[in-house]
Parts: structure tokens; C-alpha cells; sequence
């Protein structure tokens, strides 16, 4: 196997260096100049530059290689500065105007403007660099990034700057008359409309890559510095394929895998043949870096965009299955009044009001906000199921000085619709009708869901930075419905069933976490450190009780059981846990393309927990109550390298660890030690294209050991032993970016193999597989938009999903058959507004999805219309 990764690594390493060094120009080197002294602009003195830095004059053969490739580019001859409240501008001075409108992006604290068709000029050298050029402003850059592109890059101290503009202008003339800009203010035009002046003051364009995440390091740091696999599916995707779960966002992702099925609230994953364990606190699902504890559905409404960090987290998260990551980041507050209205309708009665409100309170642009409110009301292709979710989401950023922030959000979540208990996990299933509904059409499961977070970010200076935040989760969970036995009566059809009711659960949380985060040099060596703790309680109440009903027949089912007293037995649990962790992490540059992320944490969980067995009535208390109480804790590794060859290829190799307590005890009461999983990843990230397309190779294997297996010499059958192994190991290929303007293209691929190393011959066998973990997958999406002429603005696209084989249960003895499922969509976006038609399952192809005991058909051909408006 390591061979085979390693001939794979090798084989991309050199084509990516080949097809770059065959794609891309000749250019002039960039290299760090001297310090200029400290200057004062005469003609404007509240704009005190406290150093300029100067690149060294280029070589004229350097000039003339640039000049000889760019003859039609606009010359950059001046860079200016002008303070303006909460930012700066940039004015560029040129010979000609850019034939092209400028693209920007905000990286972190950063904003990017990116010139196409334009060269720097200047006459003290072939960049510009200033320090700390106005209040709020920790640096501004214009360089050259190729022989046709200029860079402007302007750094907050603290955040974002909140209004930052590029202004490309000629130099007035005692001959010229004054521009537009100069006599009102300037505002982004249409390229095609050929005006005098181009600026960038607008949101960052829509596109597929997002080059920085925060996930991976709990920092905003760029992909290709990060020496683990990390994806990210941005709005525009989620938008573009009109996804209304999270499963169908997280599809685009290799090596994720949906474990629900349309059962009514939550949805269920697995990364790398792991899913998440909720039940002991270990669950893979995040928001906005804080675990999301049964909090129900994520509603695609309020997501900004979606990040998958593989492999184990713990030493930033603490106790996780070695899977991986997902954290959910919602919408912020914007700077700018926006405003968008949207409805979408579709198949099975399918409708979703949402407004997406946001911009600023006061006149200085201190405090934001932004309101998203959605409400869903639907059918299903499944017989008397249906759906109704209401969320709100209100948020608030306060900028209470130059280098403070205070950041608020609320989201709440109400669900409720009628339990599928899906189709028993048998053959006969497949040749089942899909409408088929196995419960009562009176069962019901609801959901009330609220998170609410408060962030406050100070800066000491531009290299040190401390962040608290301070989060409280809670859920309210019921379910009242009768679910399915697995084996049906082969000759009559009949299927037992039993009847779940949850009398009382509720999830709470409540969360403080504080880092710092400091940026310093040990002689040439840079650093950036990250200090934190976090602080977890989590308690749960769940009294539930089981009672006998009436089998339903396959044939001919006939509803009408009412279950009245919980005859099958009925308990009460609850538990509280309490995590602390401290991790220290320090990515550190050893050189400009060698970098070293090394990191720790150790954390500390005692649990107490009391069980009680109910009366039928599932209130009076019988016998008495058991009591147990955990302490364990666990240090937590992780060290990665990343070598950059040439500027847009990286190496990079890792070694990472997590852990999850198993909360048992060995025949003698001793407590067995939380399963610990290893990872070993290495791969390689490319950037195409000018980095308008990126992707990543990666080969990984995990090692899950000390999984608690039953002891065969325990009669009673509740003692353990640690002696379970598991191993899962594969390759992942993801690919994403805009090769060309206006196409867009998303994909990913994988191969793995989750198999038991060591475990139960009667629970686990040697050599099965992991459930609910395909042995292969692949997805294609691609969109192209129209840029020029009548039709401008009009888009369509596509793409095939293809899950390979999956095992329903251990020991191995169910298979879920592998399908592909095509999707499509038409759009056409004009001015303010926006038009869609999403084609889902377009083949009407038969699948189906695990959770539990069930399975559960996925939905046939369906359409989904939207139209939103911006105003």
C-alpha cells in the first residue's frame, strides 16, 4: 500500500510541476526589500506611514521579459494612500484604464483585489509595501503577482477592514477634466459598459475555492499551509444544486458519507468509515467551531459555507471519532445594507419562504447586524410523512474600538413532522414500493433546537490577539412512533413492530473557550502560536418507554395501532459531563516554502450518570436508581510538514491522534482507558491555472485501537475487554475552482477500506467492514455562466453522485447496492435578481441510505424552483 501511495505522489508531484511550468509566464522574482524611513504625506497629514517598504529595482531584462508578455496591459505608475473612516483607499495611478473589473475577496483579516491586464510600474521598484498606514490598517501591498496580474492586499489590525477600495485612475492633467471620482463617489460598473474609472468596493465574488479556513488550526490560514486534507463547499455551490439538507452539501466531499435517511430530524455522517458518536459526546458535527449536540437539522439557509477537516481533531476539539471534522460556518453581518428575498417551490407539496437581511446600525458603521428567517412546510414521495421547520437567526458585530470586537448570535430551530421508520433492513425491501410507509400516520417527531454564541476578539497589537467566546446549546428532542422489526414473516409478510415514546430528552450545553494567538520570530524563524482552553458541560435527560404493537403487513398494511401503556419497559437517564483541554499549537515557518505545524492538547472528563427503571405509566420509579461515575483523560498529538517545491505545489505528511472514552469497566470493575486513533496522512495540494483551480491528493490510514469488546468469560455479558482494532485506509482526490470565467466545477473521489482487525467473533468478525462505509465513491458538478452579450447572466450545469457498496451491519451479512444519481440545473441571474430550476435524481434512479435497524429509499425525480430578489 505505501508503495502504491507513494509511486501516485510522485506521478501527480511531476505532471502538477510539468503542466505549471508549461501554463505559466515568465516573470520578474519578488523578494522582500529594504525599510524605507518614516514618512509623512504633506498633501494629506492624517496619513502617517510609519515604514515603506520598497522591492529593489527590477533588472530592465526583467521589466522588458513582463513589458514583451503584457504590450496591451494597463502600466501601474503610482500607488497612493487615503484614510477614510473605518479603512482606507488605495489609489492606483496608470497609463490607460484595465479592460477588466477587478475581482475581490476577503481572506481572514484581509482584502484581496486582484487587477487583471495590469503591470507595476513604479519608479522606486517593482512592488510597494506600507506599515501601519492609518488607524485600524495593520499593512497595504500592491505586487506583482504574474506578468498580467496585480495584487492589493489591505490587512486590518484586528478584523477585516470595513470599507477598504482599490481605485484605478489616470493622473489628472492640468489638460483632463475631473474624473467621476473625483467629484462623487466612485461605485462599481459593468466592464462591458467601457467607463473611465474601475473600483473594487463589492462583496467578494461568487466562486466555487475558498483558498483559507479556519477549521484545521483554529487560525485563518491558507489550504496549501495546512498539512492535513481540509474542503470547503461555499455558498455558491449550496446555492447552485438548490441543496435543501446537509447531506446534500456534504456529497461534494470525498470520503463523506450520509448515514439518515428521510426519518424526520438530524442527519448522520461518516468520514473515513467513522461516524460520529453523539451518544457520548463525540459526534462530528460542528457550528462555528462549537460541537452541535443533537441540535437537529442544519438548515442550508444560514450556512455560509461548509468545512471538512479529515482525520483525527481532537488536539483542538478533544474527544472525537478519527474520522474527522465538520463545522458548519452561519452568515455574518455585512458592512453594506443587503437585502434578499427568496422563495423556492418544488415536488411533494415542497415550499420555503426566506429573507436574508444584513448591514450596518450606525452611521460609523460599529454595529452590524444581519436577520435570516426561513420557514419550510413539505410532502415526501413516502406515503402521510411530512415536514415543517421554522429557524431564525439574528447576529450583531460591535466594533467597540480600532482593536475590538464583540460578536452575538442566536439561532433557533423548531421542527416537526411525522417518524418514517423506513423499510427493514432485508432484500425484500428492494422490490418494496418506495411510497411505502411502515408507521402510523399519527407518529410524530419534533425537535425545538437554540444556540446562542458571544465572541469577543481583542488585539494587543498586530502580532498578538485574544479571542473568547462563550456558547449555551439546548434540545428539546420527542419522538412518538412505531418502528420496525428487521425480519418480516417470509410467507404471510407480516412485520413486527414495537412503539418508542420519548416521555422527556433534552441536550443542553454550555461552552467557554479562550485563545491566544501571537505571531513572533525566533532569529529567522517565524512562529504563529495558538494558547487556549476550553471548558465543556454537557447534560442530558432521557426518559423513554417502549411498548408492544400490532405487526403491519408489507402486501396490504392496515394502520390503527394505539399504544396506551409502555408495556415493554420504560427507564430514566441522565448524565453530566464535564471536558477541560488546554492545547498549545505553533505553526511555524522554517523557510518561505517549508512550513511546520506541531500541536498538543490534554483534557480531563468526568461523568456522572443515574439510570432508573419506570413503571408502565413511564413516571413512577421501580427498584432502585444505578449510579456511575467515569473520570478519564487523554493527551492528544499532532505534528504535520508541508514543503512547497515551487510556489503553487505543496508536499505535505502528518501524523495525528484523538481519542473517545469507552465508559466501561473490565470483569474485575476496572475502567477501560477512551480508544485512541492514529492516523498517518501524506499528499499533495496543487493550484492551477493562476490559482483559479485547486486540488488535493491525499493517502491516509487509521488505526483505531483499544475498542471495547464484550469478555467472553463474563456469563452475565457486561463486562469488557480493550482488546478491538480497527483500521480504515484510502486515497482522496478533490478537485474545485473557475478554470475559465463563468465555469465553475466542483469534485471529489475516494477508495476505502474500513475492516475489524481484532474484535468479537460474535459482534465484530475479523475482516468485516465498518457499516455505513463504501468502498468507493466519486462526485461531478459543473456550472457555466454566460458572461457576455443578450444572454448574459444565463447558466446551467450538472453532475453524477455515484456511493459504492455499503455494509448495513456487523456482522456483514446486508449489502446496499452502489448507485449514481445525475442532477441539473438552468439559471439565469440579471441585476437584482435570480431564477432557478434544480433537477434532482434526474433518472429517477432507485438508491437507498442506512440509519439504524432501517433503510430508507431515496427520493425519486423531484423538481425545485426558486426566485430571489435583492433590493
Amino acid at each position: 500500500m505505501s508503495k502504491v501511495i507513494l509511486q501516485t505522489a510522485n506521478i501527480l508531484w511531476a505532471s502538477s510541476l510539468l503542466l505549471w511550468t508549461g501554463t505559466q509566464p515568465i516573470k520578474a522574482e519578488t523578494y522582500p526589500g529594504h525599510k524605507g524611513e518614516i514618512q509623512e504625506n504633506l498633501s494629506n497629514p492624517q496619513l502617517r506611514i510609519e515604514s515603506i517598504k520598497t522591492l529593489p529595482k527590477a533588472s530592465t531584462h526583467a521589466i522588458d521579459l513582463v513589458a514583451q508578455e503584457s504590450s496591451s496591459a494597463v502600466k501601474i505608475t503610482a500607488v497612493k494612500l487615503k484614510p477614510v473612516p473605518n479603512g482606507i483607499e488605495v489609489i492606483l495611478e496608470s497609463e490607460g484604464l484595465s479592460a477588466s473589473q477587478p475581482i475581490r475577496r476577503t481572506e481572514g483579516n484581509t482584502v484581496v483585489t486582484e487587477i487583471q491586464n495590469a503591470v507595476l510600474a513604479l519608479p522606486e521598484g517593482p512592488g510597494f509595501q506600507a506599515a501601519n498606514p492609518s488607524m485600524g490598517i495593520a499593512s497595504v501591498s500592491v505586487l506583482q503577482m504574474d506578468a498580467t496580474t496585480v495584487k492589493v492586499s489591505i490587512v486590518g489590525t484586528v478584523s477585516a477592514p470595513v470599507a477598504a477600495t482599490v481605485t484605478l485612475s489616470q493622473p489628472q492633467t492640468a489638460q483632463q477634466p475631473p474624473t467621476q471620482s473625483q467629484t462623487a463617489p466612485s461605485q462599481p460598473i459593468d466592464a462591458d459598459e467601457g467607463e473611465e474609472e474601475i473600483v473594487a468596493t463589492g462583496e467578494k465574488e461568487p466562486t466555487y475555492r475558498v483558498p483559507n479556513a479556519s477549521t484545521a488550526t483554529k487560525t485563518d490560514t491558507p489550504l496549501r499551509d495546512i498539512p492535513q486534507s481540509i474542503q470547503v463547499v461555499p455558498r455558491q455551490v449550496i446555492e447552485d444544486q438548490g441543496a435543501t439538507r446537509a447531506s446534500e452539501i456534504l456529497r461534494n466531499v470525498s470520503g463523506v458519507v450520509s448515514n439518515a435517511g428521510p426519518s424526520g430530524v438530524g442527519e448522520e455522517f461518516t468520514i473515513r468509515g467513522f461516524s460520529g458518536n453523539d451518544d457520548v459526546g463525540a459526534g462530528n458535527e460542528y457550528r462555528n467551531g462549537f460541537r452541535a449536540l443533537d441540535l437537529g437539522s442544519f438548515n442550508p439557509s444560514n450556512i455560509e459555507r461548509v468545512e471538512v477537516l479529515k482525520g483525527p481533531a481532537s488536539v483542538l476539539y478533544g474527544q472525537l471519532e478519527p474520522g474527522g471534522v465538520i463545522n458548519f460556518v452561519t452568515k455574518q453581518p455585512l458592512d453594506r445594507p443587503y437585502y434578499l428575498a427568496e422563495f423556492e417551490v418544488g415536488s411533494y407539496s415542497f415550499y420555503k419562504p426566506s429573507i436574508d437581511f444584513s448591514g450596518p446600525l450606525t452611521k460609523d458603521k460599529r454595529l452590524l447586524y444581519r436577520l435570516n428567517v426561513a420557514y419550510e412546510n413539505s410532502g415526501s414521495f413516502v406515503n402521510f410523512v411530512d415536514r415543517e421547520i421554522f429557524q431564525i437567526s439574528p447576529s450583531f458585530t460591535y466594533k467597540i474600538g480600532d482593536n475590538t470586537n464583540l460578536k452575538l448570535s442566536y439561532e433557533y430551530l423548531n421542527e416537526n413532522g411525522t417518524n418514517n421508520p423506513g423499510l427493514p433492513r432485508n432484500p425484500i425491501a428492494f422490490d418494496l414500493p418506495r411510497n411505502l410507509f411502515l408507521g402510523e400516520p399519527t407518529d410524530t417527531v419534533k425537535n425545538e433546537a437554540q444556540a446562542l454564541n458571544l465572541e469577543l476578539e481583542h488585539s494587543f497589537n498586530k502580532n498578538w490577539q485574544l479571542r473568547s467566546r462563550v456558547a449555551w446549546q439546548s434540545s428539546s428532542f420527542r419522538r412518538n412512533a412505531h418502528r420496525i422489526r428487521q425480519e418480516p414473516d417470509p410467507i404471510t409478510g407480516d412485520l413486527e413492530r414495537f412503539f418508542q415514546g420519548d416521555i422527556k430528552n433534552r441536550n443542553e450545553s454550555y461552552s467557554v473557550q479562550a485563545d491566544i494567538i501571537g505571531k513572533f520570530k525566533t532569529g529567522s524563524i517565524e512562529h504563529q502560536m495558538v494558547f487556549g482552553f476550553e471548558w465543556t458541560r454537557f447534560e442530558l435527560l432521557d426518559n423513554t418507554g417502549f411498548a408492544t404493537a400490532s405487526p403491519i403487513n408489507l402486501l396490504n398494511p392496515v394502520y390503527g395501532s394505539v399504544p396506551t401503556l409502555y408495556d415493554d419497559g420504560a427507564s430514566a437517564f441522565s448524565s453530566t459531563t464535564d471536558t477541560l483541554g488546554f492545547y498549545l499549537q505553533d505553526q511555524i515557518t522554517l523557510l518561505p516554502n517549508l512550513k511546520l505545524l506541531v500541536g498538543g492538547r490534554y483534557e480531563f472528563i468526568d461523568e456522572k450518570s443515574l439510570s432508573q427503571d419506570l413503571d408502565t405509566d413511564g413516571t413512577t420509579p421501580i427498584g432502585e436508581a444505578s449510579r456511575n461515575s467515569f473520570s478519564n483523560q487523554a493527551f492528544s498529538p499532532r505534528v504535520g510538514i508541508v514543503y512547497q517545491p515551487i510556489k503553487p505545489v505543496s508536499l505535505y505528511a502528518s501524523f495525528s491522534q484523538s481519542f473517545v472514552p469507552n465508559n466501561v469497566f473490565t470483569i474485575t470493575r476496572e475502567l477501560i482507558q477512551p480508544t485512541r486513533g492514529t492516523q498517518i496522512e501524506a499528499g499533495i495540494k496543487a493550484e492551477f491555472l493562476k490559482g483559479k483551480l485547486a486540488a488535493t491528493l491525499s493517502a491516509y490510514q487509521i488505526t483505531k485501537t483499544n475498542v471495547a469488546v464484550l469478555d467472553p468469560n463474563d456469563p452475565n455479558e457486561e463486562a469488557f475487554l480493550p482488546v478491538g482494532k480497527v483500521r480504515s485506509r484510502g486515497i482522496e482526490f478533490d478537485l474545485v475552482g473557475e478554470p475559465l470565467p463563468g465555469w465553475n466545477i466542483i469534485a471529489s473521489f475516494f477508495v476505502n477500506e474500513s475492516i475489524v482487525r481484532v474484535g468479537d467473533p460474535n459482534e465484530t468478525p475479523v475482516g468485516d467492514t465498518l457499516t455505513n462505509s463504501p468502498g468507493s465513491g466519486a462526485s461531478l458538478w459543473t456550472t457555466y455562466e454566460i458572461q457576455k452579450g443578450a444572454a448574459k447572466g444565463l447558466g446551467f450545469g450538472g453532475g453524477l453522485f455515484y456511493v459504492g457498496d455499503v455494509q448495513a451491519e456487523l456482522p456483514n451479512s446486508f449489502v446496499i447496492p452502489s448507485y449514481i444519481r445525475a442532477d441539473a440545473t438552468i439559471f439565469y441571474k440579471r441585476d437584482n435578481w435570480r431564477i432557478g430550476l434544480n433537477f434532482k435524481n434526474l433518472f429517477n434512479t432507485r438508491y437507498y441510505t442506512s440509519q439504524g435497524a432501517a433503510i430508507y429509499p431515496g427520493e425519486p425525480f423531484t423538481v425545485l424552483g426558486s426566485v430571489g430578489f435583492e433590493f
